[in-house]
């Protein structure tokens, strides 16, 4: 069995264990190790700084490469507010993949939602007062960089709030932000190895620091 830790990563927190180089100003920015202290675990993919919603961990190498893995298409749902009232014709082209400056998107799932409750962002979301949002709910199985917020803003209505609510069977539910859940899950079959080749580690970031009290 392999552990698994379901973590609500929340807003403008880095996916990795160290700040090496800062913000813009210099200062630290918060990180994993200010919220996750369980020792020899690693993400099983990334994050960006400024979304937030579930981030899985492991201590599995297999585990962490088949969830990460571009290869295994393991889909990844998105909760999306955009700015503007989303149009059946850009949902539709979410439908059929976007052409990007890296190609075009594979097609997704996507489809209009109501605003799900949730808790409030810190700093909130910036509204322009003449422009209303909208939601999305966006399925992909790709891990391209930014690649929600560019698929946006790509059909007209940038992003203003992300958060990813599931990956696979695994979501988001009952976990507020910085909340997480450990389970256990069995780990995949190591594939056979050529002679003289190492089996798969987890990757690890650089050093932890300790965890924020």
């Amino acid at each position: 069995m392999a552990m698994l830790i379901l973590f609500n990563k929340p807003y403008r927190v880095m996916c990795q264990f160290t700040d090496e180089k800062g913000g813009m100003d210099g200062d630290r920015r918060a990180t994993l190790a200010d919220w996750v202290s369980v020792p020899d675990v690693y993400p099983a993919g990334r994050l960006d700084f400024e979304s937030e919603g579930l981030l899985l961990l492991t201590n599995n190498g297999q585990l962490q490469h088949q969830i990460a893995s571009p290869q295994n298409k393991m889909p990844k749902t998105y909760w999306v507010q955009v700015e503007g009232e989303v149009s059946d014709k850009a949902l539709q082209q979410l439908r059929e993949g976007v052409e990007l400056k890296d190609g075009k998107t594979r097609p997704a799932e996507a489809a209009s939602m109501e605003p799900p409750d949730l808790w409030p962002r810190n700093p909130p979301v910036r509204y322009r007062e003449a422009i209303p949002t909208s939601w999305i709910r966006l399925v992909i199985t790709e891990g391209r960089n930014r690649q929600v917020r560019r698929m946006t803003a790509a059909v007209g209505f940038p992003t203003l709030r992300l958060i990813r609510y599931g990956i696979g069977d695994w979501a988001l539910d009952g976990l507020a932000p910085g909340e997480s859940r450990t389970i256990a899950v069995h780990a995949p079959a190591a594939p056979p190895r050529k002679p003289g080749r190492k089996p798969i580690k987890p990757r690890k970031p650089a050093a932890r620091r300790s965890p924020r009290p």
